[in-house]
């Protein structure tokens, strides 16, 4: 298990980092500029949504509700889509976990191949889909901007979200891709890939089909394609996995099913695979193979002493993290608790005064179904705030319970979240 050791010494410094960059940008970039300029069905709007998705840090589950909600504000199916496809591949966390095990060739192919999917799937979207009540749909921006009053705020709100939060939604898929590449070192037979190197498309079909159904992230997708490739996986099929991994899952092609259409929902797939394989195809055939295989000869090296035990540090630190908030990420907590002691039960069915007294409002309770991350928590109760008559929405993640304060029309809440992709119901 040396090569797994090496591997997340290599990688812990540059997630750490990539995760304290994605956490400046959510907090010091308004989120209207992810949505200001991708109304309309022209090329611009398409290319925006592409290049506004890439360092975008959010993972596969996580960009379907912001997508459904740009949607809703009036982007175009084709700028939708372009995010859908542009979002899940990469992120600025990604990037730089992928320069620190893949290379620079890797770390720099990679956003290339996600924006040029993206705007092909975009393009196909608008030229083969276009829906005409599309350019009448309302831009009315629906976003409240989360409000910092100081920079120090700004600093700690940047902390929280790119430690404690993205740890919470990406940290399992991680630990997961870890052990994958664990059992895959020790399983696998070394060069048990090398028999597809004469046949790569054979190659990446295998890859693909595996990739589909599971739930990987464009972090987590990493140390399994790192371990393919030490058994002598062909570097187009390892960027094969890194692509459609985290772009194409189950949960990601009922959404778009069900909220784009069937028709944007085959030219979606379309621009990933036929983009995959032809990039994969450029990386066997074109490029030198050493650019991409390089790198991997310091995964089985010892680390450099130099550097050895501030990378044994910053993986002590990030395995802390990462326990920390799977501990707080599953540990259920009840939505609401009664404070006055008068009321049945644990769960308050009023409103309970400063003085402890119940009283009268109205309380509904409902089961959210679909929602994997914070950011999913974050965009439901978004959109449950602006829907009137709703005075307060609490959400539990690990049991998807939320719960709704205020004379709110049911059928209004159910729309709100059924317009982000997730499955709504009273509990």
């Amino acid at each position: 298990m040396q090569e797994i050791f090496n591997l997340i010494n290599e990688m812990s410094p540059y997630l750490l980092l990539g995760f304290g960059i994605a956490g400046l940008m959510h907090t010091f970039v308004p989120s209207k500029v992810y949505s200001r300029y991708l109304s309309g069905r022209g090329f611009r709007s398409v290319f925006y949504a592409a290049a506004l998705g890439v360092p975008l840090p959010l993972c596969s589950c996580g960009v379907l509700p912001t997508a459904m909600s740009l949607r809703r504000e009036g982007a175009s199916k084709g700028a939708t889509t372009s995010f859908l496809i542009a979002t899940p591949q990469t992120g600025i966390d990604s990037i730089i976990a992928t320069y620190s095990l893949m290379g620079l060739p890797f770390a720099l192919l990679r956003p290339i191949a996600a924006l040029t999917t993206a705007l092909l799937g975009g393009m196909l979207v608008n030229a083969f889909d276009h829906d005409h009540s599309e350019d009448t749909v309302a831009t009315a921006d629906t976003h409240k901007e989360s409000h910092y009053a100081t920079l120090r705020a700004k600093m700690i709100g940047a902390i929280k979200y790119g430690y404690v939060d993205m740890m919470q939604d990406i940290g399992k898929w991680l630990v997961v891709g870890l052990v994958v590449a664990g059992l895959i070192t020790v399983g696998v037979p070394d060069g048990f890939f090398a028999q597809f190197a004469h046949r790569p498309l054979l190659g990446m079909l295998l890859v693909l089909a595996c990739a589909v159904p599971m739930y990987l992230c464009a972090t987590g997708s990493i140390p399994i394609a790192v371990a393919l490739m030490l058994k002598g996986m062909t570097p187009g099929a390892a960027l094969v996995l890194l692509m459609a991994g985290p772009a194409v899952n189950v949960a990601s092609i009922l959404v778009i099913r069900k909220v784009l259409g069937r028709r944007t929902l085959c030219l979606y797939l379309a621009a990933i695979v036929s983009g995959a394989f032809a990039f994969a195809l450029g990386i066997d055939h074109l490029l030198p193979r050493e650019w991409f295989t390089s790198a991997l000869t310091a995964i089985s090296a010892p680390c450099h002493a130099d550097n050895q035990w501030f990378n044994i540090v910053c993986t002590v630190v990030l395995g802390l993290l990462i326990m920390h908030a799977l501990i707080s990420r599953y540990r259920h907590r009840d939505v609401h608790e009664c404070q006055c002691g008068k009321c049945e039960g644990t769960s308050c069915t009023t409103e309970c005064s400063e003085e402890g007294e119940p009283t009268q409002t109205i309380t509904t309770t409902y089961h959210v179904e679909g929602m994997h991350c914070n950011h999913c928590r974050n965009s439901v109760i978004r959109a449950i705030s602006n829907v009137t008559g709703v005075d307060n929405v609490e959400v539990d993640l690990p049991s998807g319970i939320m719960v709704v304060t205020g004379p709110a029309i049911p059928t209004d809440v159910t729309q709100a979240i059924e317009a982000l992709g997730f499955t709504v119901r009273k509990a």
